[in-house]
């Protein structure tokens, strides 16, 4: 069997805002195919981790390399800073990730609308598409979301925090969906705060605490020693510092 290429490499990278730093000095590597959750404590960096690999945040210093001919990425954002009130249908919202190919005014064919509506079936929503998004319930609305990402059909898939504040049998449904991109060899990193969720399905784990404190496999990233680290390091982290230099 070969070696699995590696998906997403971040080399030297420190991300913040406003000079001020909110995530240093991480190496390492996303293999393609893999499943990969984030971790860590409040003001980890964790998000701001994810806007980068998104390409939504430009790092302050290093840099994120993707495998060559392996671009494509859905990026689904948190809850919070999605406009719920937005007067849309879900049929629409869907298809807007179908941009790629019909561009964001272009008209939808009756293959986009059927594949619209085949990823709202596998979500469960069959019948939805005229529905507007702000009749929705939280969990309705993660649906939603995740035939967002199906249509998009990318090689590599970055959700963050995709089961805050949603129904347990959503959660199961919309990981079953997960479990299933990752059979496909899609490579997948989400950003989580559910450790048994983490514990029981995915393999690899980045603990984090605005730097790295274990990257690997999820038994190995979980230990005691390394989640006390990780509350540590955040509860001694002054976000206010300047820009920090690597030591020599």
């Amino acid at each position: 069997m070969h070696a699995r290429t590696n998906a997403i490499t971040v080399s030297d990278l420190t991300l913040g805002y406003d000079r001020h730093p909110a995530v240093h000095h991480l190496d390492g590597c996303f293999k393609a195919g893999s499943l990969t959750a984030i971790i860590g404590p409040n003001g980890a960096g964790k998000s701001t981790l994810l806007k980068a690999l998104a390409g939504t945040l430009k790092p302050l210093s290093g840099s994120v390399a993707f495998e060559p001919g392996k671009t494509s990425i859905a990026y689904l954002p948190q809850s919070a800073e999605i406009d719920h009130d937005f007067p849309i249908s879900v049929e629409d919202l869907v298809a807007t990730g179908l941009w790629k190919k019909t561009g964001p005014f272009g008209a939808l064919s009756r293959t986009d609308r059927t594949t619209v509506a085949g990823a709202l079936e596998s979500v469960g929503l069959a019948g939805f598409e005229a529905r507007i998004l702000g009749t929705l319930s939280g969990g309705q609305l993660q649906r939603v979301l995740f035939a967002r990402l199906m249509v998009q059909d990318a090689d590599v898939i970055l959700i963050d925090e995709p089961f805050a504040a949603i129904d347990t049998k959503t959660v199961r449904d919309l990981m079953h969906l997960v479990r299933h991109w990752h059979s496909e060899g899609r490579t997948i990193v989400a950003v989580l705060h559910d450790m048994a969720l983490v514990e029981n399905y995915f393999p690899d784990c980045l603990l984090l605490a605005r730097e790295p404190v274990a990257w690997g496999k999820t038994p190995d990233v979980l230990t005691p020693d390394h989640l006390a680290k990780a509350r540590a390091m955040i509860e001694a982290n002054d976000p206010d510092a300047d820009l920090c230099e690597r030591a020599a």
